[in-house]
């Protein structure tokens, strides 16, 4: 099974920045994608950013322009760059792997979470 560690977190200061890491057991990057999702205390879960395969990207409204998700196959580790931290950003952050194979056979990965801590 994939293992998958998320670190990088930490306190920062209102439009500081931050730079979290998911790194994978395995090779994987190139078949699964990987997908940054945070956690509030008492909101639901949001969709942070996804990188695909073939490295095309998608981000949230919220964080469009100020973070950026970047992977590096050869460290199996994809990457979370958070620029001008807003104290809303406060959050777990957790990196999940998933595909889907041309059989229809479904495969997700979740890593344990990382705390994101904005404030003055």
């Amino acid at each position: 099974q994939v293992q998958l560690v998320e670190s990088g977190g930490g306190l920062v200061q209102p439009g500081g920045s931050l730079r979290l890491s998911c790194a994978a057991s395995e090779s994987i990057f190139r078949i699964y994608s990987t997908v940054w999702y945070r956690q509030a205390p008492g909101k639901q879960r949001e969709l942070v950013a996804t990188i695909f395969p073939g490295g095309a990207t998608n981000y949230a409204d919220s964080v469009k322009g100020r973070f950026t998700i970047s992977r590096d196959n050869a460290k199996n580790t994809v990457y979370l760059q958070m620029n001008s931290l807003r104290p809303e950003d406060t959050a777990v952050y957790y990196c999940n792997v998933r595909r889907t194979t041309p059989g229809g056979l479904e495969y997700a990965y979740w890593g344990q979470g990382t705390q994101v801590t904005v404030s003055s």
